[in-house]
């Protein structure tokens, strides 16, 4: 299983000076560590010691246990501050410039950690104490960079799937989950038809757009999809990743999708499934975070549901997310640095079984077991990461804006072909400035 996500950061690259022809992942430091950095003992004293997380708006609840608790164990004190979205361009602009936290939630795969240049900015997490106690399957799926672990995994990394309504369906006697992408669309046309939105789509805030796309590729990424446009073999462009296109638009014009698309943003798609306007999202993981601020357990349990999607049946496509992942950066001050990492050692270690807890979320360490509060809806996600596939993120050298050309197109300023042949000349630049061969 490989995998990564939403590419805003691909288009900062771009801007912030990765467009030269070498990678900027090799990049060099005066400041690179020469041996591995000591791992402090996660509850030692702080006292004094001020650390910054930077998250993004949904991600930035998640460390409250673990703050809370830390503070009281080390006498340290940990601030969260919210990058607005478009998050991963918001950070890479104020790392190019200097600006740069203690610790900050980050898309854990080789292309997002080459586009924040992590050899000069991370710090290395190699030989961090809490790697042994994590599920073997999940202890390498990702956060390394050319052998060097740049992040740390803290949740179940996320799938693109489809959220659906129960009660929605019940009431519309669907009394089954689809068992292909064609079935789900037909599902929706029968909606429809008495009244219902099918889907709920998010064009106002952008970054989901491109779900509708990937879990239409799945197959074709089994298939070695993006192995050939990473070779140049294939391309945006050609009929397969043009052909997801154009159903994602033909359904959007048809009529199956919220009369807001254009406008609708995350917390509105949230809304919508949660009180019955509409009938199903194809989201991530951090979706459902959404929904279990507003709902308790319970409720989510009773209305909400997971399946995974892709032309030939349910497979999902595995995208670790920023909200899966934290990085410490190098920022100058051994101090701060020390802490950051205790901060992590603590997350993982003493802290971790409050935190899962607290998230009502999966556990990732068999030692810890999942609390009894987590939703039968992330149970069915994290059941089904051994048979998803690996997105555009995680099997793509380079990653473009699909999801920006998507929300035009939405909008109406670009077809189907346009957003093909934008994202394929974005792909071919930030290949070559990532150093790609072929490029």
């Amino acid at each position: 299983m490989k995998t990564k996500w939403t590419a805003a950061a691909a288009a900062a690259a771009l801007t912030l000076g990765l467009a030269a022809c070498s990678d900027p992942s090799v990049e060099t430091s005066s400041a690179a560590p020469t041996a591995p950095a000591a791992w402090p003992d996660p509850t030692a004293k702080l006292d004094g010691v001020k650390l910054t997380i930077w998250a993004a708006q949904n991600s930035n609840t998640v460390p409250k246990q673990v703050i809370a608790g830390f503070q009281q164990a080390t006498g340290a004190q940990v601030e969260v501050v919210t990058i607005p979205d478009p998050y991963e361009q918001g950070i890479q602009t104020k790392v190019a410039t200097g600006d740069k936290p203690d610790l900050a939630f980050w898309q854990p795969t080789a292309s997002m950690l080459t586009a924040i240049n992590a050899r000069t900015n991370l710090q290395p997490l190699t030989d961090a104490p809490w790697l042994s106690q994590l599920s073997p399957d999940l202890k390498d799926i990702t956060g390394i960079l050319d052998g060097t672990r740049y992040a740390a995994l803290i949740t179940s990394p996320a799938v693109e799937g489809v959220y659906y309504n129960k009660e929605v369906f019940a009431a519309n006697g669907i009394t089954g989950t689809p068992k292909n992408f064609d079935e789900m669309v037909e599902v929706g046309r029968k909606l429809k038809a008495k009244g219902v939105t099918p889907f709920f789509e998010m064009a106002g805030d952008k970054w989901a757009t491109q779900w509708w796309v990937q879990v239409q590729l799945a197959d074709a990424a089994k298939d070695g999809l993006w192995e050939r446009i990473n070779t140049g073999k294939e391309k945006f462009t050609d009929p397969t990743v043009v052909g997801a296109i154009k159903t994602y638009k033909s359904l959007i014009d048809e009529g199956l999708f919220n009369s807001d698309i254009k406008t609708a943003k995350f917390e509105d798609q949230g809304a919508a499934l949660l009180s019955g306007k509409a009938a199903m999202a194809v989201q991530v993981n951090s979706f459902f975070g959404q929904l279990q601020a507003t709902a308790d357990t319970e409720t989510l349990n009773k209305k909400i549901g997971f399946f995974p999607i892709s032309p030939s049946g349910n497979v999902g496509t595995f995208i670790p997310d920023q909200s899966n992942a934290l990085v410490a950066f190098r920022t100058g001050d051994a101090g701060r640095e020390a802490a950051a990492r205790q901060l992590l050692a603590y997350w993982m270690g003493p802290g971790y079984k409050d935190f899962v807890a607290d998230r009502e979320t999966v556990s990732l360490e068999p030692s810890v077991p999942s609390p009894a509060g987590v939703p039968q809806a992330l149970l069915d996600v994290h059941a089904a990461l051994p048979e998803a596939v690996g997105s555009m993120q995680a099997l793509a050298v380079a990653n473009p804006d699909l999801y920006l050309n998507l929300a035009d197109m939405i909008n109406g300023t670009m077809t189907p072909e346009k957003v093909a042949a934008a994202t394929q000349d974005q792909f071919e630049q930030l290949a070559k400035a990532a150093g790609a061969s072929g490029f």
